[in-house]
């Protein structure tokens, strides 16, 4: 465990506060404070960019923008708009550390996290190792399962990870920073707390959250008091960045509105400052109301660990035309002058238009920002892997990146070479049977390194085995059989 913690704080460059100084601090004098946070970042570890937008072109709105791409649902101060055009501002989302990766509804927050970084602001991701020990009742019928401290540290290690090399690699020359609340949670004591920042808490303002409502309505076993003060220690994480990391803004999806004005509201109490603000934005949701970002096997994940970026760009292949054009606009970075070419050339279906390219581009786009252009190629030659009939050359590098997704087999050398191809597919279960192989082999639908055979005598031979190494069987256009050459 140690070691985890070790890791995270080199590999993340997660900000850790002064030990020395107390909690009592946080309260005292903007002078004093302004020495204080001097001190304090002269022993913290971030990872920072210099901004390279250049002080002679007027700066975009930031506001305007997410508003015209539907990244916008409310704000809690309108001035916020020529706020954000007038001056560089600092802004920050929160991530909860509840899986090893973030999925594909936590793309968003970093959607909008890089679009203020384009338009010449710097940001803050912010992953809850403090606050993910309580868990968040927004949007949850049931209270959240505790996670052991291992388990918690390797989702954090690894969410910093995803969300430092997509913001990192799509922003290179912008200021962003990696934190963990955790590092100023584990010092703070009940008593300090509760005077310093309870007493200025209304416990009829926080009944009147909607998370916490409708947890009360909804659910048979009500709100633990753990639950009900998630949106209090939520709100003096603002509180923390706003006079620490000069952090004035706070974004995150629609149900983190009351967490978020709490944030404001405590600032402005605390600090008698109106300088804090909050913007959300909505869920990822189809056009039907349900939920995007889930598949027949689970959450889409955004780490190439648990989920291959093959399957990931194949996922926005499932969009419905409905919804592509849309998610073009919130998903990506495209113009809108493009998408708008994109939409008309769908309306225009007679006029040459290829179906799913509209999907096509929004996969490619996608999965560049999340994967880089690496793992862009590599989704695109896998998916070509896997197209029977295709002129793609196959190697083993292509082949064993999408092993993982479809089934595979291990055969050792003599068991392979000089076999029928018909024998072999029945041999490593590709087909149930020789006579079900036969008959779709003369209809034209059995594969070998995504060649069609055309002769039931076809055997493998020592060309066939790609690298010598792995052989491709397709039974049709999705069935599929790694076959690795021991």
């Amino acid at each position: 465990m140690a070691a985890a913690t070790s890791l995270l704080r080199t590999t993340f460059f997660i900000l850790k506060p002064n030990p020395k100084l107390p909690f009592s601090t946080l309260f005292q004098s903007p002078s004093i404070s302004k020495t204080l946070n001097h001190h304090r970042r002269h022993h913290q570890f971030t990872r920072k960019f210099s901004s390279s937008q250049s002080t002679h072109r007027p700066r975009p709105n930031v506001i305007e923008i997410l508003e015209q791409r539907g990244l916008l649902e409310s704000l809690t101060g309108e001035n916020l708009r020529s706020i954000c055009s007038d001056s560089s501002i600092r802004v920050y989302c929160g991530f909860d550390p509840t899986a090893e990766s973030l999925h594909l509804g936590n793309l968003i927050g970093i959607i909008v996290l890089s679009w203020f970084l384009r338009c010449g602001h710097s940001v803050v991701a912010l992953v809850g190792g403090a606050t993910g020990r309580v868990g968040d009742p927004s949007g949850k019928s049931l209270e959240r399962p505790e996670l052991d401290i291992e388990t918690l540290e390797r989702n954090i290690s690894g969410i910093s990870n995803t969300i430092v090399k997509i913001l990192n690699r799509n922003n290179p020359n912008d200021s962003v920073t990696v934190l963990n609340n955790y590092d100023w949670w584990k010092d703070v004591k009940l008593l300090d707390f509760l005077k310093n920042v309870g007493r200025f808490a209304r416990v009829n303002t926080m009944m009147a959250k909607e998370s916490v409502k409708r947890r009360l309505e909804s659910s048979d076993q009500g709100l633990s008091y753990t639950e009900f003060t998630y949106q209090l220690l939520q709100g003096y994480d603002f509180v923390h960045l706003f006079k620490s990391e000069n952090v004035t803004v706070q974004i995150g999806g629609s149900d983190q509105w009351g967490n978020i004005t709490a944030g404001t509201e405590l600032i402005r109490k605390l600090h008698q400052s109106d300088s804090a603000y909050g913007l959300t934005f909505p869920l990822l949701l189809k056009s039907d109301g349900s939920k995007f970002g889930k598949s027949e096997e689970g959450a889409i994940w955004l780490s190439p660990v648990m989920l291959s970026p093959y399957k990931f760009y194949q996922y926005f292949f499932t969009v419905p035309d409905d919804d592509v054009i849309r998610f073009l606009r919130i998903l990506t970075f495209l113009s809108l002058e493009e998408i708008k070419q994109i939409e008309m050339e769908m309306d225009l279906k007679d006029n040459g238009y290829v179906p799913n390219s509209a999907q096509r581009r929004l996969a490619e786009e996608v999965t560049r920002f999340v994967h880089g252009s690496d793992g862009l190629e590599e989704a695109i030659k896998a998916t070509e892997a896997l197209r029977p009939g295709s002129d793609t050359r196959l190697d083993w590098k292509t082949i064993e990146g999408i092993a993982e997704d479809v089934p595979s087999c291990s055969l050792v050398y003599d068991r392979v070479l000089d076999v029928s191809v018909v024998d072999l597919s029945v041999f490593t279960g590709l087909i149930e049977s020789k006579s079900a192989a036969r008959r779709l082999l003369k209809q034209g639908g059995l594969y070998l390194n995504n060649g069609r055979v055309d002769s039931e005598g076809k055997k493998i031979e020592v060309d066939d085995i790609v690298d010598g190494k792995v052989l491709l069987l397709a039974a049709g256009k999705k069935n599929k059989m790694v076959v690795r050459i021991a």
